[in-house]
């Protein structure tokens, strides 16, 4: 999509962090942005201090892992801004804790919000898209973590998930003029060490006292996303990426080894039975 100014754009988790600077990149290119938030205060705040740059903006409140609530969202960004052409699934939550201290409410949580609510978002906002015949593009929210296991907690499952969906969304979207991409963040300055902040209380908080070696690293994490890249730079990642129609966003280098090194461990493992010949029936 090379001419944005005119367009329309959703964006989930859009109050704050990488969506708040996704929006705000898209509306200083012409975007028309409907922010959809599950924090009523924090999208209040945002949308106050993008009109007051005269940016076309509006807000609704709706929690993605609940279906019905997107497809009350899809109905007020209609009627409001008549189409819609960017679809941006960014909402996320941290969230699952490490193995030995899983609740099957935290997998709930997260794979409802982290991945129900991008497969929902495609879904109910994907034949929005393609009804006006003009193109469009979808960006999901993933995160380095989609590339790269680390542990095998719900978030990194949820992003692997977010990828996958959107390598394979690309292709078959393609033909109907709708372009995907997929975000794999490093950290960011966002609140997502504090997502319980924002957790229903239909998942109820079941997590023991974390182990120290867990709590030692999330104490890590904190500090890395405290000092990290600010999120007005990934929006405009992100506003270049929808242009250039780019397969994924990445938001700097540091884990480009890390990937290298998953991808050569796949490849030995091709290599070991290359010329091993399977036995018959």
């Amino acid at each position: 999509m090379k001419d944005l100014a005119g367009k329309t754009a959703f964006v989930t988790g859009g109050a704050s962090g990488i969506g708040l600077g996704i929006a705000s990149a898209l509306a200083q290119a012409g975007v028309k942005v409907m922010l959809c938030d599950i924090e009523q205060g924090a999208l209040d705040k945002a949308l106050a201090g993008l009109r007051a740059t005269n940016a076309d903006v509006a807000g609704v409140v709706a929690d993605v892992s609940l279906k019905d609530e997107l497809r009350k969202a899809a109905q007020a960004t209609l009627d409001t801004y008549g189409d819609v052409h960017i679809l941006v699934n960014n909402a996320g939550v941290g969230g699952g804790g490490s193995y030995g201290a899983w609740t099957d409410a935290s997998w709930d949580w997260t794979i409802g919000v982290n991945l129900m609510g991008v497969i929902w978002g495609v879904e109910i906002f994907g034949p929005l898209i393609e009804r006006h015949g003009q193109g469009g593009h979808i960006v999901n929210t993933a995160s380095i973590a989609g590339l790269i296991s680390g542990s095998g907690n719900a978030y990194n499952v949820t992003k692997y998930g977010v990828v996958s969906l959107s390598e394979g969304l690309r292709a078959e979207l393609a033909p109907r003029n709708i372009g995907v991409s997929v975000l794999c963040p490093g950290f960011i300055r966002t609140r997502i060490v504090d997502s319980a902040r924002n957790r229903p209380d239909r998942f109820p908080d079941q997590q023991q006292v974390r182990p120290s070696a867990e709590a030692e690293w999330l104490e890590t994490v904190r500090a890395r996303v405290e000092t990290g890249i600010d999120p007005r730079y990934v929006g405009d990642l992100v506003r270049e990426g929808i242009e250039g129609d780019w397969p994924y966003i990445f938001t700097d280098a540091e884990f480009e080894p890390v990937v290298d090194a998953r991808f050569a461990m796949i490849k030995q493992g091709f290599d070991r039975i290359r010329d091993r010949t399977p036995p018959a029936g």
